[in-house]
């Protein structure tokens, strides 16, 4: 899998785009004034992975109180890169990227304004309202170029403007049209630490509308990073499996440079799930990774409580594989991208294998996974 070529957007002290890591982040979903629950929200999603912190900013006065934030995070210690959310005013987005990393607005709603038209535009009157929205964009281009902030151009299913909906209807190519507008004013301005996402509560939208805009993109020479996500996937199984869904088919294709998981859930719930994914689709490594079969008839030993016990075990392992597989037929063809295998062969019995090979045969299951973590060990491979 080649991943894409983008370009280099600094947020902070963690640059993003393809010469980095796929970003995790989320986003805090307390009431911004309140600074304290705030403050400590960001700490728990900082100390469960996450990389970037985005905040509400309602308005003028939760844009002012990110620097109370801000400085209290740093007092801590913490030094995450935060991000403020805007919708619908801009100069709450003004002041915002004075103090944080990275501004995140949605074209359909931030200077795009409801119409009273009933009909289509005219290509003239679009072409003015084009005019209107650069202008009202400047103020807030020049501030990030004299702070060094970033934009993200969150292009949203559901907040398409009615000028957008008018042309291209509620669809794929709506949303597309509407980044691609921003985009092509932040670069008359010679701006380029933006990035953009293409984002819905619809799968199939999420990963249409955002293949749409990496051609678009390609076509017109542009190369920005993407945030990747399901809005508004749900809880539990449901926003996990949608999330894993949407986010990994781009992933899988090279597509994706910072992702967001998001959950009906407290949002340091969101991080694990999105390593997850990265480590799925061998993307991000940041785990141990298992390969175990889901047992059968065949199975020759206590599957569920060993992988249990190998997992407790060889959890500080980062990178390497192991598979415990319940029987020979599961065993060494299913496992052969393993680093190591533990395979029952008789009942009771176990079979240790380093890659394809075997080390040790017929040994007792009660010892067995004390005698993997010697052959690790033996091999050079374990880590403390």
């Amino acid at each position: 899998m080649m991943r894409r070529k983008t370009n280099t957007v600094h947020i902070g002290a963690l640059p993003l785009g393809s010469d980095y890591p796929v970003r995790v982040q989320t986003m805090t979903n307390t009431d911004t004034m309140d600074a304290n629950a705030t403050v400590a929200q960001c700490i728990r999603i900082v100390e469960a992975g996450g990389e970037y912190v985005r905040i509400a900013a309602i308005g003028v006065r939760e844009a002012q109180q990110l620097s109370i934030i801000k400085k209290e995070l740093q007092k801590r210690g913490y030094h995450v890169p935060l991000i403020a959310d805007v919708h619908f005013s801009p100069k709450a987005a003004e002041i915002a990227a004075q103090i944080v990393n990275k501004v995140r607005i949605n074209p359909g709603n931030y200077v795009d304004k409801k119409s009273k038209k009933t009909e289509n535009y005219t290509e003239h009157e679009y072409s003015l309202e084009l005019e209107r929205i650069h202008g009202r964009l400047l103020p807030l281009i020049k501030i990030c170029k004299e702070n060094g902030s970033a934009i993200r151009i969150g292009s949203n299913h559901g907040s398409l403007s009615d000028r957008i909906m008018k042309r291209y209807g509620n669809s794929s190519q709506g949303m597309v049209e509407a980044a691609m507008e921003f985009l092509r004013i932040f670069e008359a301005e010679n701006f380029n630490q933006t990035v953009v996402s293409m984002k819905s509560s619809n799968v199939y939208v999420a990963i249409e509308s955002t293949r749409m805009l990496v051609e678009r993109m390609k076509q017109e020479n542009m190369h920005y990073p993407l945030h990747l996500g399901v809005t508004e996937a749900g809880e539990g199984d449901d926003g996990r499996i949608k999330s894993a869904v949407g986010i990994g088919a781009l992933l899988m294709e090279g597509i994706g440079d910072t992702l967001r998981v998001s959950l009906t859930e407290p949002p340091e719930a969101e991080i694990p799930v999105a390593f997850n994914i990265l480590q799925a689709c061998r993307v991000r490594i940041s785990k141990p990774e298992y390969i175990s079969c889901p047992s059968c008839g065949r199975t020759r030993f206590a599957l569920q409580n060993t992988v249990a016990k190998i997992k407790e075990r060889t959890a500080n392992l980062i990178g390497l594989k192991i598979a415990i597989m319940g029987c020979i037929v599961n065993g060494p063809g299913e496992m052969a991208d393993a680093d190591y295998g533990y395979v029952g062969e008789a009942p009771g019995k176990i079979t240790l294998y380093k890659k394809k090979e075997i080390v040790k045969r017929n040994i007792p299951e009660e010892k067995a996974v004390e005698e993997l973590i010697n052959l690790i060990k033996a091999n050079g491979d374990w880590k403390e």
